[in-house]
């Protein structure tokens, strides 16, 4: 007799339709979301959204949003919150300032020690939460105002700039190439080979996951949805990056987003690290008794989200070519928002790296779309929030549900 665990053939592991979208309703639902949000403000814009020269202004306003969520999306599986990140982003941007401005240093070091300094103060708020228990919440809490405080104190109230042209490259670049000329359309021609080579490989790579997943006995989707979701996927990059390409091509920032979000999905889903943060969030007790060092993994993402932090910080001080003592400001909030509208779970081990960048850039078209139609910024503030309590009720409703 076949177990009962045991799929008996191949065709066993693949689901059907439905059951697949109700086991990632949350994912598919927030996508949705994003699209149904695109396409209002692409109308009562009158086509403004749309346009090249907003879709690289949105992609360059909400970059530090997505590269923090993916480290935000770590602390908050692993059961904890950060607080900090905006103060962080503040204090790494003028210390950027001032070893780019005022002692004009060579702006690769700079860089790095900028990242250097974001992983240390990381590392100092783990190391409170970790090994002395104290809670996230009033570690976070007390380095946000800490850290805030300092900034002031470090740019006495003023703005530091502007920085070098090499350092502005990180934020307001392209990636380098001629316009040529394709159908009697110029385009980016670096930008446009990536928007084109981009997509074929996550096909590959779709597909190699798929197959793996099913000689392992794994619930895969059906072939004709697997397939009709990725043709989707392919079009909507190759949409973005023509568009992108009659414009400047492609923002250097944008690469290096992708190239994080490629590393921390991969981190998240096929490495063991990954896995335990997960196994930690849903469980610390029982993940500690298991052997596995669970303070060492919550002192990891916090280095990890100062890291990030720091990068952003500096992506943000290059975009404004100072540095100024209100940066980051709530940046805290947008961030911690689109982990949970992306479908993290507050009560932690639940949370995808899509899912929160999804959230981000829910978060970051309602800013720019709102903006555009000249609505203040006190009903934005009010949208925002009511859109954050609609996606956490939403995921609390299916989760009863289930």
């Amino acid at each position: 007799m076949t177990p009962v665990n045991t799929p008996a053939s191949e065709e066993s592991h693949v689901m059907s339709v439905m059951d697949y979208i109700r086991g990632n309703i949350r994912e598919y639902g927030m996508l949705i979301a994003l699209v149904a949000i695109m396409v209002f403000f692409q109308v009562y814009t009158q086509g403004v959204l749309f346009r090249p020269v907003n879709l690289t202004n949105l992609v360059l306003q909400n970059s530090f949003i997505v590269i923090m969520a993916l480290g935000m999306l770590l602390v908050i599986v692993a059961g904890h919150i950060d607080l900090s990140v905006g103060s962080i982003v503040a204090i790494v941007g003028a210390l950027a300032a001032i070893f780019t401005v005022n002692w004009q240093m060579n702006y690769v070091l700079a860089g790095l020690l900028c990242l250097m300094l974001g992983g240390v103060i990381g590392a100092t708020q783990g190391y409170f939460i970790a090994y002395h228990r104290i809670p996230s919440f009033i570690v976070t809490l007390a380095g946000m105002l800490v850290f805030r405080g300092l900034t002031l104190f470090i740019l006495d109230g003023k703005n530091i700039g502007p920085f070098p042209r090499d350092f502005q490259i990180i934020s307001t670049g392209f990636l380098p190439g001629d316009m040529i000329t394709v159908a009697g359309m110029p385009l980016h021609s670096t930008s446009i080979i990536l928007t084109i080579l981009i997509p074929v490989i996550l096909l590959v790579l779709g597909w190699r996951r798929r197959k793996v997943n099913e000689s392992h006995g794994i619930d895969v989707a059906p072939l004709s949805f697997f397939l009709a979701q990725n043709v989707i996927i392919m079009g909507a990059i190759v949409w973005l990056g023509y568009q992108l390409s009659t414009y400047k091509g492609l923002p250097n920032v944008l690469v290096v987003m992708l190239v994080l979000i490629a590393i921390y999905s991969f981190v998240t889903r096929r490495t063991t690290i990954g896995r335990r943060i997960y196994a930690m969030g849903g469980n610390e007790k029982a993940t500690k008794l298991s052997g596995i060092n669970t303070e060492r993994l919550s002192f990891l993402t916090f280095v990890n989200m100062g890291v990030l932090a720091g990068l952003a910080g500096m992506i943000v001080a290059a975009r404004l070519n100072s540095a100024t003592p209100k940066a980051g400001v709530g940046f805290e909030l947008d961030v911690i928002a689109a982990c949970f509208i992306g479908g993290a779970s507050a009560s932690g081990g639940v949370g995808k790296i899509t899912g929160a960048v999804i959230g981000a850039f829910i978060m970051g078209v309602m800013n720019n779309g709102m903006s555009i139609i000249g609505l203040g910024i006190d009903f934005q503030q009010m949208v925002k929030g009511l859109v954050l309590l609609a996606a956490v009720f939403f995921d609390i409703y299916n989760k009863n549900k289930g």
